[in-house]
């Protein structure tokens, strides 16, 4: 081959290679449109197929929300009345319910009886004393007229049978007052309630006014509820509370009292309210609850339709194309299985279900709620 046939098939070469590549970059640029046209047309696709629903007006209770503690009504503190004497029974324990008057120990009554029976005898010397004076006395004064006795004489017998009367007396008192202690040896239930707390332990020998039990009278117990100051003056007494002990089931209440003071730290009010008997509230509990107001419209979603995120409360709007928009919303009152909400158009549409797996600017195909539950099925 000569070299300028040579040459002449380099440069052919050259040029096909040249026009290809024009062919090729060209046959991008043109398809490149076109893809992104069709990419436009079928737009993403929705992450979740979901229903709708729309905020319903509702009537719902109007109340004032609370929090507090479970307390006795009242507590009486039993003691024991006489000094030195040893606990010979204790019959009953914490948590018993007493009536009034019944005896909830016994103190050992051996010395006080035998000091009674010390004092029972000097009554009887003193009752002996007193009737040889008054004889004496009695003589003294009918020979007055006599003669026969000087008037110092006479007025020595009359003192003498009036010292023996005020002894008589002193020894009777004294009597009377060792029955009093003995009476203390039993303590009784000063009213009908439940035993809090003993401290009375046989064999003890407690000092005087040393507490031994404590009770709640008549077993009543109230709910001391913690109120913002501002919401006090819509309270007052006979309103409806519900209340609802930590792991209890709800109790109805009713109110007592308002407190007549509010804590300058904390700018809380008490709100007392009587709790009825026999229910599982334990005094020292912490409980939730609501005292109602009345009754009033809100607009409520279903309760699965409301997310807790971020310490917020938000639910999810279906917007125009499926698009959906997180809107933080403010929730109040509930109703069985629905919640209030605020901040909310009352013509929303809102996801019903399955919120917790979109977020903000996600599409979402919207089907009606049959649809949803037979293809569920």
């Amino acid at each position: 081959m000569t070299p300028f046939l040579r040459i002449t098939l380099a440069a052919a070469a050259v040029a096909a290679l040249a026009a290809t590549t024009l062919l090729a970059t060209h046959g991008v640029q043109a398809a490149d449109p076109a893809a992104t046209v069709h990419a436009a047309a079928s737009g993403p696709r929705p992450t979740l197929t979901v229903t709708t629903t729309t905020p319903q007006a509702t009537t719902l209770a109007l109340a004032v929300p609370a929090t507090g503690g479970i307390h006795a009504w009242q507590e009486a503190s039993v003691g024991a009345e006489a000094a030195g004497w040893r606990l010979d029974q204790v019959l009953v324990n914490v948590g018993d319910r007493v009536r009034r008057g019944q005896v909830l120990a016994r103190f050992a009554v051996e010395l006080p009886r035998a000091e009674l029976a010390q004092i029972q005898a000097a009554i009887a010397e003193a009752e002996a004393t007193l009737a040889a004076a008054a004889a004496d006395a009695q003589r003294a004064r009918e020979l007055q007229a006599s003669g026969a006795l000087s008037a110092q004489q006479i007025a020595q017998y009359q003192t003498a049978e009036r010292t023996a009367a005020a002894r008589l007396q002193a020894q009777r008192a004294a009597a009377q007052a060792m029955q009093v202690r003995l009476a203390q040896a039993e303590v009784r239930a000063p009213d009908d309630g439940v035993i809090s707390a003993r401290m009375a332990t046989v064999g003890a020998v407690p000092g005087n006014g040393q507490e031994l039990f404590r009770l709640i009278r008549q077993g009543r117990l109230e709910w001391r509820a913690e109120v913002p100051a501002d919401r006090l003056a819509s309270l007052k007494p006979g309103l409806a509370v519900q209340v609802l002990p930590a792991g209890g089931t709800p109790i109805n209440g009713r109110v007592r009292m308002v407190g007549p003071t509010v804590d300058a730290a904390t700018r809380q009010g008490l709100v007392y309210v009587d709790l009825p008997a026999g229910t599982a509230a334990k005094a020292g509990m912490f409980a939730r609850g609501e005292i109602l107001l009345g009754e009033g419209q809100g607009l409520t979603l279903p309760q699965t339709a409301v997310l807790l995120r971020d310490g917020f409360h938000v639910v999810h709007v279906v917007g125009a194309g499926g698009q959906v928009a997180e809107r933080k919303v403010e929730v109040g009152r509930r109703s069985g299985t629905r919640v209030e909400v605020r901040g909310l158009a009352a013509d929303a549409q809102v996801v019903a279900s399955g919120g917790a797996f979109l977020a903000d600017g996600d599409r979402v195909r919207v089907v009606a709620a049959a649809a949803a539950a037979a293809a569920s099925k």
